[in-house]
């Protein structure tokens, strides 16, 4: 599995979002999706349906779907007014934006900070 890199860090071929929409088995689709609806409320306290979750073409896709989460999220929202790469491109990296995200999901730090020490 390659990589499709976030603003934010997360990794987006690893997304079950992104995931679901490429899931050829109904079955196992709608039991993707009530799983997702299930981590949202738990992480984020957010509603969701089953149905409204339609799958994602990844934050950085200018064309296709999107998750509504993904299209009102304010990291993506600052990453695109700024025109940078990622949020590691960014003069203001680590920003108070990314704070909830890295306290749910360490791993997009750690891919931030990568990409980072690499420039």
């Amino acid at each position: 599995m390659g990589e499709m890199i976030a603003y934010c860090g997360l990794n987006c071929f690893r997304c079950s979002i992104y995931r679901v929409a490429r899931e050829k088995d109904d079955d196992k689709k709608a039991e993707m999706k009530g799983e997702i609806v299930q981590l949202i409320k738990s992480l984020y306290g957010q509603e969701y349906k089953p149905e409204d979750i339609a799958g994602c073409d990844g934050c950085r896709a200018e064309d296709g779907i999107r998750f509504p989460g993904c299209r009102t999220c304010d990291i993506r929202k600052c990453a695109k007014e700024t025109s940078v790469e990622t949020c590691a491109h960014c003069d203001q990296y680590p920003c108070e934006k990314l704070g909830k995200l890295f306290a749910t999901d360490p791993g997009a730090r750690t891919q931030l900070d990568e990409i980072r020490d690499a420039l």
